[in-house]
């Protein structure tokens, strides 16, 4: 029986100056998968959850310091019964199921859920034709001004980029005061900033190695 062999789409690989060179193939196990939208935003409510701060914090009845004292008589008085002044009903009391700091319920979300959702979010903005290939940055772009020409040929704006290591370091400097851009490396990618931006430019060694870490990891 012949094994089946992978089919791929091929996107065109942009070059700084504007100009559009080879072309290269990309999986379309990561590119041309069916949206689920429940799965990613289960996905983006993850990421969220983790990012908060966790900085408010109430004190309980047992972390109020005062007497201890019983306040009234277990009987007799024709009130209900009060241990003491710390209980959440009095002023001063402690506050009954309040915040509590860092101790919280962390919501928890399987590896191969988070895989699944990035390369549906990634077929999204292909289908949205919004997923462009950016040529490996060799050489450092020094002038802002030369890397904002190559956003107004290629009618990019509200960019998220996604490089590799080599790509970021001759970059970095051009594309940070650039409005509406935000330059991550390949290993940062996340569904959250995916959907934020409207067009993702991702190189093309940093596409190489999601899909290899996407296509390599057992299931």
């Amino acid at each position: 029986m012949l094994r089946k062999e992978r089919s791929n789409m091929k996107f065109p690989i942009l070059n700084i100056d504007g100009s559009k060179s080879e072309m290269i193939d990309i999986s379309d196990k990561l590119v041309r998968l069916k949206v689920n939208y429940k799965l990613i935003k289960f996905v983006i409510d993850w990421q969220l959850n983790h990012a908060k701060p966790r900085t408010a914090k109430t004190k309980q009845r047992n972390a109020i310091r005062g007497s201890t004292r019983k306040i009234i008589a277990q009987k007799g008085s024709g009130g209900a019964r009060h241990a003491s002044k710390k209980a959440p009903i009095f002023v001063g009391g402690g506050v009954a199921h309040g915040p509590k700091g860092s101790v919280y319920k962390e919501k928890k979300i399987n590896k191969k859920v988070r895989k699944l959702a990035l390369a549906q979010t990634l077929s999204k903005k292909t289908n949205d034709k919004n997923l462009y290939i950016l040529a490996d940055v060799k050489k450092e772009v020094k002038k802002t001004k030369e890397f904002n020409n190559f956003l107004i040929k290629n009618k990019l704006s509200n960019v998220l980029i996604i490089s590799d290591n080599n790509s970021f370091k001759n970059i970095n400097k051009s594309a940070r005061n650039i409005k509406n851009i935000k330059l991550i490396n390949d290993e940062g990618a996340n569904i959250y900033d995916l959907f934020k931006y409207k067009s993702v430019v991702i190189t093309s060694t940093s596409a190489m190695n999601i899909q290899k870490r996407f296509l390599n990891e057992k299931n």
